[in-house]
């Protein structure tokens, strides 16, 4: 479990520097260009990312057990979902009305994401970390709404073509990833 909570620990605070050292983040971006940021905050990102999976794994074959959730939950996770889908397809796609409407959907889908996989697993490792992800989408979404209401985001001319659009994306990946990707990338079936 220590693996997968360095992980996370790189990973989320990677994606914290916006939420706590805002100031230092531009100093950076001025010293050493936008560019330079992107590439370094990408790759320590992507490393934290591949160490907490590879340590989520890990925590898998020696569980500890702090609950058992009953069955029904996972009914409650495969429910939730659909919007967290919608949502992340809405951080994507431009001139959407739930983004525009709702400002971070992205942050939204994590938020949701992953207070539905806390709800359906009981295992310490896998309640550390949904958690952490739940307290860091919470944080996030809190600081990003702070910053647009100081510097507030230009209104976005929306289109109902690219909300349908962001709907169905929503839904299709929703499909592809319950009934497919989630066994194969998770090894957990979402429906059985």
């Amino acid at each position: 479990m220590t693996i997968m909570i360095i992980g996370l620990l790189i990973f989320l605070g990677s994606h914290s520097v916006r939420i706590f050292a805002e100031n230092w983040r531009q100093q950076q971006i001025a010293q050493h260009g936008e560019t330079t940021w992107k590439v370094a905050y990408s790759a320590v990102s992507i490393v934290g990312l591949a160490i907490a999976i590879y340590g989520f794994g890990q925590m898998r074959l020696d569980p500890i057990n702090v609950w058992y959730p009953p069955m029904g939950m996972r009914h409650a996770v495969a429910l939730l979902m659909l919007p967290a889908f919608i949502m992340l397809a809405a951080a994507y796609v431009p001139h959407n009305a739930i983004k525009a409407k709702l400002g971070h959907p992205m942050m939204l889908a994590v938020k949701i994401w992953a207070f539905a996989h806390l709800l359906a697993n009981g295992r310490l490792g896998d309640i550390i970390f949904f958690a952490a992800f739940l307290i860091w989408a919470i944080l996030a979404f809190k600081t990003a709404k702070k910053r647009d209401r100081l510097t507030p985001p230009a209104p976005v001319n929306t289109h109902k073509m690219a909300t349908i659009a962001t709907v169905l994306i929503g839904l299709v990946a929703y499909v592809v990833f319950a009934f497919y990707l989630h066994t194969v990338l998770i090894g957990v079936p979402v429906f059985s």
